[in-house]
């Protein structure tokens, strides 16, 4: 009996599906003037897709350290699935945050929630702009969901360490600030970046994460 239950998860490793870059939502222009088609496909076709094949990279020789009882690879191999795995779940998130339709403010429930946590709209926007433009090197700034408190959160993660495996909280919308994801238009200058990102926000995608999370 013990071996059976052994062999199922085991054999969930073995049949594993590779993971796939997502196609985007929109065109790789559709975001212009606030982020040009040149950073969208390079940091889509080129960034994104580095972190997939890395982490299908790590997790089959994850695979194969797991099979061979090898903890001392298994430990060792923890970072690239930290950071290739962060870089995939963050990437994925970021696309469905930004939309050409977007900018403005929320409506409904997380508007709601946002004055109740933040005094208003325009101070959320000002604490998350400020955390994102201080975060040191590269990483990101999130909005998250905290469950245990029912509470909405901003937070700072280094690198690509994801939010909720690294903090807890559900991540709502995330603001890439590595300098891949402006350089190119921005130069060194994140915060005109920040400023600009604020206008393809999409709030339906991150209010539907909202209701999803609150369930």
């Amino acid at each position: 009996r013990s071996s059976a239950k052994l062999i199922a998860p085991l054999g969930c490793l073995v049949s594993r599906q590779k993971h796939t870059l997502p196609d985007l939502p929109y065109d790789y222009g559709a975001l212009e003037p606030h982020i040009n088609a040149e950073i969208m496909q390079l940091h889509h076709s080129k960034h994104h897709a580095t972190y997939v094949n890395n982490l299908n990279v790590a997790e089959e020789k994850y695979k194969e350290a797991l099979a061979k009882g090898d903890v001392t690879a298994q430990v060792s191999l923890q970072p690239a699935l930290k950071f290739n795995g962060g870089g995939h779940i963050n990437h994925t998130i970021f696309w469905t945050n930004l939309s050409p339709n977007g900018g403005g403010e929320p409506k409904g429930e997380l508007m709601e929630a946002i004055k109740r946590d933040f005094g208003s709209f325009a101070n959320f926007k000002e604490k998350l702009t400020a955390i994102s433009v201080g975060v040191q090197g590269s990483g990101w700034g999130w909005l998250g969901y905290n469950k245990e408190h029912g509470r909405l959160q901003i937070a700072a993660c280094a690198n690509q360490d994801p939010l909720q495996g690294t903090t807890g909280l559900i991540p709502l919308l995330g603001i890439d600030v590595w300098e891949h994801a402006y350089y190119l238009q921005y130069k060194n200058v994140r915060p005109d970046y920040l400023k600009a990102i604020w206008n393809v926000i999409s709030w339906e995608n991150v209010s539907s994460r909202y209701a999803t999370c609150k369930k």
